[in-house]
């Protein structure tokens, strides 16, 4: 048999032992203490150099970030269900990233990967005929759930790091493996990349299960993933009794309204797709008042970093707008950001020429479109690809 596949196919009872494990211990964002330290402890013993936390992850650049409260609160948790205590400090206060370093002693190039951990803010089914509830490894952490298959990435990931340990002798440059926090809502990639993780790689590859392509087949190189910004916008006005005293209010709940309407006219882009949706409005506090508070959870996309930009400084005007007519303030927060990234070519050839060799897959499509979702890969994608480096964007699904 191949060398490799033996090596894998050793590793699979591991393998889904650690899948399993993660998603029944599903972490959402900014909140992987659990997760981190089972990985940090299996590279470790794997010999990998490690750099951990604040180390990977800049405090400034993170976006979407718990309050103080949750973060203590999850880390409480992620203790009691088993997260290794000699290795939570690293990741306390939200710095769940991870980069684990091996180097061959031979020259090469830097080779990059990238996995992510988080799970989504979702229930997991509790139907007898949902097999993770059958087999007893569905999320046990209410509101949240992988249901993306970052679990499934995480172990990959370990996966690769025990292989490639195990293959060492036959290997050259350097490895570098990037677990990342906070994927969903795009919040994570850019504070690594900011923490320059990537400033030093030649090839990046991130990867996904799933996510469109039919059973058997891989994507060698995703392509047109939208750009996109994530923001909470807050309005603040003045209560007052609406039967009372009505002029005296300014009313922050019809400043919301004005916008959402005005926010979803602004799809229209010479330069190609764009999106805006408001998807949550949460405002006022009772029937007979007027609001003096509102919420609104908007995104912008674009098929490309401009257009995307455009939507969002547009939307920022808007919102700028429709609290100006109604006299009340307006803040808005950045909560996530993800960008357009096109794969670089020779690096797709690469890994086409790579996945045909294996003889696993059904279908090894070079570039596939990926249109209608964002990945916040794409800021390392980018970064490497700025310095000079390859990088590519693998989806599959065996």
């Amino acid at each position: 048999m191949n060398p490799l596949s033996d090596h894998v196919s050793a590793r699979l009872p591991q393998l889904q032992q650690w899948r399993r494990d993660f998603h029944h211990y599903a972490e959402s964002g900014w909140l992987e203490f659990r997760t981190a330290t089972l990985v940090a402890e299996e590279l470790h013993k794997l010999g990998y150099q490690l750099k951990l936390g604040r180390e990977v992850i800049d405090a400034d650049a993170r976006m979407g970030l718990p309050d103080e409260a949750v973060l203590k609160q999850q880390e409480a948790r992620a203790l009691q269900q088993g997260a290794l205590p000699q290795w939570i400090s690293h990741f306390s206060g939200g710095f769940c990233g991870i980069v684990a370093t091996l180097e061959t002693g031979r020259s090469g190039p830097v080779m990059g990967f990238r996995v992510d951990m988080d799970a989504l803010d979702l229930n997991e089914s509790q139907a007898d005929d949902h097999l993770p509830q059958r087999e007893g490894f569905a999320s046990c952490n209410a509101g949240m759930m992988h249901a993306c298959g970052h679990d499934g990435h995480t172990t990959i990931g370990l996966g690769l790091a025990s292989v490639l340990m195990a293959m060492k002798d036959q290997l050259s440059g350097t490895i570098k493996l990037i677990f990342q926090p906070a994927e969903e809502g795009v919040r994570g990639a850019k504070a690594m990349v900011a923490a320059g993780v990537v400033d030093d790689v030649d090839r990046f590859t991130a990867i996904h299960i799933g996510t469109g392509v039919p059973a058997g087949e891989v994507v060698c190189g995703s392509d047109s993933f939208l750009a996109t910004t994530k923001l909470d916008v807050h309005f603040t006005g003045v209560g007052a009794h609406a039967g009372g005293r009505p002029e005296e209010g300014r009313n922050a709940l019809l400043a919301a309204a004005q916008a959402t309407l005005a926010l979803h006219g602004l799809t229209q882009h010479s330069g190609g797709v764009a999106r805006v949706n408001v998807g949550v409005l949460q405002a006022g506090t009772g029937r007979n008042v007027v609001a003096d508070c509102a919420l609104l959870k908007v995104e912008t996309r674009g098929v490309t970093n401009q257009v995307n930009d455009d939507i969002y400084q547009q939307a920022l005007r808007v919102i700028a707008g429709a609290a100006a007519m109604y006299g009340v303030e307006q803040r808005v927060s950045l909560m996530g950001a993800a960008r357009s990234c096109t794969p670089t070519q020779p690096w797709v050839d690469f890994i086409h020429q790579q996945a045909d060799a294996l003889g696993i897959f059904n279908s090894v499509v070079d570039r596939k479109a990926q249109a209608a979702g964002s990945e916040d890969a794409t800021y390392m994608m980018e970064r490497v690809k700025q310095r000079g480096g390859q990088a590519s964007y693998v989806i599959f699904w065996l």
